[in-house]
């Protein structure tokens, strides 16, 4: 196990680093110039060349990566162009939060709906109930969350002019806003967890111990639960860290659309605003969030059974 963890360290690093010089690289060949955006309609030249020297603009661009690596050794992830003078770090320890408690609940609501779904669509296969429930899943897992928001807000916009309960379709602060993001977000997932189970579900329940689970005696719950179930878990579980990671980055969309204050919202702002030192660090939590999770993932499969060995 300490090997495993040791490599995935050094694959973290790796990958951080990686992400660094190619978003570096991307910003600093991307048309525009943050200082005049910054700048707005103040054009003077002395003001500037101090903004340019300020943040190291004006030096080559292999003296500007070393100097925001050696930063980013430090934890500093460099100054704002938008928030003059505002740590990046401030901006996403405000921001992450919030996308992460969203990814979480959205994943948790797929786990509670996708995973009871497609057990029982195995245990119903090939019935109507099986059937109908495909169709839905599949439409989940099928439609984009820029197709699903509006849909959701003409419904929403329905109970309005209907004089009925209606949710808030922008906007952050109350648990009622929390609603229609969640939905978006957990929809393909769920639709993707059910398909993924039921087919787990049947290839386990088709297996020469299911049969003799059944020709000993014991009651069909303890064998779904106690012997299909179990076994069927491991595929579920090595989606879990990349779909938490697909949560929070498929935010990007949902949190723009519904005015969520999280890193989504952060880092398309800063792609307007030309604030690459924000798209950077977003970009770097982001991609250290995805090796963490599979990390995750693979530690789990030795808790679930023991025999399975990593290599």
């Amino acid at each position: 196990m300490v090997s495993i963890v040791l490599r995935r360290i050094l694959s973290l690093i790796f990958v951080v680093f990686s992400i660094t010089l190619l978003t570096f690289i991307i910003g600093y060949l991307a048309p525009g110039d943050p200082i005049l955006v910054m700048m707005g309609s103040r054009r003077d030249p002395v003001i500037y060349q101090r903004l340019l020297h300020q943040y190291g603009l004006d030096l080559p661009w292999w003296q500007q990566y070393l100097r925001y690596v050696g930063g980013l050794l430090q934890g500093d992830l460099g100054l704002s162009y938008k928030y003059q003078g505002r740590p990046v770090l401030d901006l996403l320890r405000h921001g992450l939060p919030i996308s992460m408690a969203l990814g979480g609940v959205a994943l948790l609501l797929s786990l509670v709906i996708g995973i009871p779904a497609g057990v029982l669509a195995a245990l119903r296969q090939n019935s109507w109930l099986d059937r109908g429930l495909l169709a839905f899943m599949l439409a989940l897992y099928a439609i984009p969350s820029f197709v699903l928001i509006p849909i959701l807000r003409v419904a929403d916009t329905w109970l309005y002019r209907s004089g009925l309960p209606f949710l808030p379709v922008a906007g952050w602060g109350t648990p009622a806003h929390w609603v229609l993001p969640v939905i978006v977000l957990a929809a393909g997932t769920t639709g993707y967890l059910a398909r993924l189970t039921r087919a787990s579900m049947l290839e386990v329940l088709r297996q020469d111990f299911m049969r003799t689970a059944a020709a000993k005696g014991l009651f069909p719950r303890q064998i779904t639960w106690r012997h299909a179930f179990r076994n069927a878990l491991l595929p579920i579980v090595t989606v879990l860290g990349p779909s938490l990671a697909f949560l929070v980055t498929g935010a990007f969309v949902v949190e723009n659309l519904f005015a969520v204050p999280g890193i989504g919202f952060l880092a398309i702002q800063a792609i307007g605003q030309r604030d690459y030192p924000v798209l950077q660090g977003t970009t770097i939590i982001l991609a250290a969030a995805v090796v963490v999770m599979n990390l995750a993932t693979d530690l789990t499969y030795l808790f679930l059974d023991p025999r399975i060995r990593m290599t």
